[in-house]
């Protein structure tokens, strides 16, 4: 496609709404990258809870991404906008109660159910209304945009998305030294609150006739659906470990900075996967665009793994620079191509189903994760920091032999095609 044809679909590919909710995941997504960037750090050092930080952390995006499978029935029910300001409602009351951990004058109100106790709720009901934003946007972009403009609109989208993931550290590290750590949540709060009331002024309801309308009877028969084709969930478990090593730049990184290698601006470092995504998905995408997914997913592995060995053989803030920056062209070389792959499992007529589950692993990994960087913090932190990243590189390692044995398991039945 050449540019000119890229300018005109830009012009008339889109209606003004696909324009308006591509903003509102902007900054969502940067209120919710700049509160996840400080979340485990925060709970450890200012809320007091040191030993499980990581593990809560870690339940708050197993949920954000896991019930989107769900939360595409409220969508159906209620409509797109009345489902987006519910999510922007909830989110801007649930980063505010999770900021009022950490202030002192909050104190009689977290110690009536006990601080740990009033965190996961305050967590727990956050993430259920923030699983409402991905069917809400990515259900937008598709109906907002043209045959011909969709997959430069799923583009714009997935730009948007590591654009908010690459800024949302950055404002968290100016509001956390300016202000203090717990007020990045109250940002996220504040910039949740705007969400909600710029949706409730600027954007226009979709039609969402003619299609089958999902319930929760459905819901449960694609579980089923899912859940009895083995390969296809093996895959999903597998790939999990993916996820379980790109979280400890979250839930592990912001320990290691600051308590290792004394570098207190941890959030700039947290950054640097998404800048990655933004800067080498396009040009990796052109180099492997002849590369059969499977190939793509164990390079990934590769890479992903490779990321951590680097952290662990120097301890020094550039080598955990250059390592993960690496993790990013991990994630930029295996993201745009692991949905055609677990396409490919799916059988004829079921790819929006199986399509659906496509976040599981997202969330697997992030539940397995946040329990993982408890246990090497607490255990090798003060000791041998290093063999943290090398337990990380060797869980990347086992995780690209599976994909391996998988793919050698069901190559008669996987169409590996390129």
């Amino acid at each position: 496609m050449s540019f000119t044809d890229r300018l005109t679909i830009l012009r008339t590919g889109f209606t003004s709404t696909f324009w308006i909710a591509n903003t509102l995941e902007l900054f969502e997504r940067l209120a919710f990258y700049g509160s996840k960037a400080v979340l485990a750090y925060y709970l450890a050092n200012k809320v007091g809870l040191h030993d499980e930080a990581a593990t809560i952390t870690g339940w708050f995006s197993t949920i954000i991404f896991s019930l989107p499978i769900i939360a595409g029935v409220f969508v159906d029910r209620y409509g797109f906008k009345k489902t987006l300001m519910t999510c922007f409602g909830i989110f801007a009351v649930g980063y505010f109660s999770i900021g009022l951990a950490g202030m002192q004058w909050s104190a009689p109100i977290t110690n009536v159910i006990g601080v740990r106790n009033y965190v996961i709720f305050a967590i727990l009901i956050t993430a259920m209304g923030g699983s409402l934003i991905k069917p809400c946007i990515v259900g937008t972009v598709a109906k907002t945009s043209t045959p011909e403009s969709k997959p430069l609109g799923f583009s714009i989208y997935y730009t948007l998305v590591n654009l908010g993931g690459a800024l949302g550290p950055v404002v968290a590290l100016n509001i956390r030294e300016d202000l203090g750590i717990e007020y990045v949540l109250i940002m996220s709060a504040i910039t949740s609150a705007i969400l909600f009331v710029c949706t409730f002024l600027f954007f226009k309801e979709i039609e969402n006739g003619g299609e089958d309308k999902r319930t929760f009877g459905k819901v449960f028969q694609d579980m089923v659906l899912v859940f009895k084709n083995f390969k296809f969930i093996s895959f999903l478990a597998i790939f999990s470990i993916f996820w379980l090593i790109f979280w400890q730049i979250y839930y592990l990184l912001p320990f290691y900075a600051t308590e290792v290698l004394k570098f207190k601006r941890f959030e700039l470092l947290e950054s640097l996967d998404a800048l990655a995504v933004i800067l080498l998905t396009v040009p990796m995408g052109a180099l492997l665009k002849n590369w059969k997914p499977y190939y793509v997913m164990i390079l990934g592995f590769v890479l992903g793994s490779l990321a951590w060995f680097v952290v662990g053989v120097v301890v020094t803030v550039k080598f955990v620079v250059i390592g993960v920056f690496l993790f990013g062209l991990a994630d930029a070389t295996q993201t745009p191509r692991f949905y055609d792959y677990v396409s490919s499992f799916a059988p004829k007529h079921q790819v929006g189903t199986f399509m659906g589950f496509a976040f599981l692993p997202v969330a697997i990994g992030s539940f397995m994760a946040g329990y993982l960087a408890d246990w090497l913090r607490l255990t090798f932190m003060s000791t041998n920091p290093s063999m943290m990243w090398y337990i990380l590189a060797g869980l990347g390692a086992i995780g690209t032999l599976l994909v391996i044995i998988h793919n050698a398991a069901f190559a008669k039945t996987v169409d590996v095609r390129a």
